[in-house]
């Protein structure tokens, strides 16, 4: 709170510091824009080399302004930047949006351009000086062309072949990194964990100890499998991504997957919970099916067979190990 009220209003600035302002943000933009074609070199070349464009067009508005600045004010320029000014636009890290997909990353961008295009179309009206002015609002009206100018750069580096195989690229690793060791974990935390979860429900009748047992078999199941995902496969060769976001995938997905039929046995009334538990197993064998379908290209029908079946036995299982 108290950096918040340390920072200068945009208002407040003079025209010297808000040119200084300009500067910095245009080196930032370009550098993000090169976090962004690094990110995306391996694997989609062709759109790091449309973000390498962008980078270079805002090195050349960065080295406009810094003549600009030379000419009006001299050689030193004021250190100011976005963090320093209350109300003014701000970056998502890096680090947040690189992990991103492919299309979230051109829309960070395009909404980039559109925060530069404001900034200028204000600064412009702080000033009283004709070349300054002159310069914001060609600046604010490159930014606005931006959109166009990354368009004649996709079309140069963007073919529809390289795009669509970009495309098919990016759904192919979302599936890998993602989908694949999600579905295994939710397949795994929903099957595995209904017979001890329903064992012990009908050994003691007791919803408070069947829903411990079944919150530790969900979390052990989830933390093994999340270190075992994590464990088996760097991804280097393989294609499938970073370790840590698919083991995170899979125990997350897990623990979700028993989770979801131990919480009806917070209900206090044995068959209450019971029943409320057979409709959460029949709605996640279900949805498993459907994801299977849906992203793995499995026949509905086929998934569903395998899925109930496996699930009914393992129910059926539990059910009379419990009885017994």
């Amino acid at each position: 709170m108290r950096f918040s009220l340390n920072r200068r209003r945009f208002s407040d600035l003079s025209e010297q510091e808000i040119v200084a302002l300009a500067i910095s943000s245009e080196e930032d933009d370009a550098r993000i824009y090169r976090s962004y074609a690094e990110r995306l070199r391996a694997d989609f070349p062709a759109t790091a080399t449309v973000f390498d464009g962008m980078a270079a067009e805002e090195d050349s508005h960065r080295q406009r302004l810094v003549d600009l600045h030379r000419d009006r004010f001299g050689d030193v320029i004021p250190l100011i930047r976005r963090e320093h000014v209350a109300g003014y636009y701000a970056r998502r890290p890096v680090w947040l949006i690189e992990n991103l997909g492919l299309d979230r990353i051109r829309a960070e961008a395009e909404a980039m351009e559109r925060d530069a295009e404001r900034f200028y179309l204000e600064a412009a009206k702080r000033t009283s000086d004709a070349a300054t002015r002159k310069l914001l609002g060609d600046l604010a009206a490159a930014e606005a062309g931006h959109q166009n100018k990354a368009e004649k750069l996709e079309q140069h580096h963007l073919t529809e072949d390289a795009r669509s195989s970009e495309e098919e690229d990016a759904h192919r690793k979302f599936i890998l990194t993602w989908v694949q060791p999600g579905l295994a974990g939710l397949m795994d935390g929903s099957v595995s964990t209904l017979a001890p979860i329903f064992a012990t429900a009908f050994a003691t009748q007791d919803t408070w100890t069947t829903f411990l047992v079944g919150l530790a078999a969900s979390v052990g199941a989830g933390i093994s499998m999340g270190f075992t995902e994590a464990a088996s496969d760097d991804g280097q060769l393989s294609g499938r991504g970073s370790p840590i976001k698919r083991g995170f995938a899979s125990g997350i997905m897990t623990t979700v997957g028993g989770l979801g039929h131990a919480l009806p046995y917070l209900i206090p009334d044995f068959w209450t919970a019971t029943i409320t538990a057979f409709v959460v197993v029949f709605i996640e064998l279900w949805a498993i099916a459907w994801i299977q379908n849906k992203y793995m290209d499995t026949p509905f029908f086929r998934a569903a067979l395998q899925v109930v079946l496996g699930g009914a036995l393992v129910f059926a299982a539990g059910v009379l190990i419990g009885s017994g």
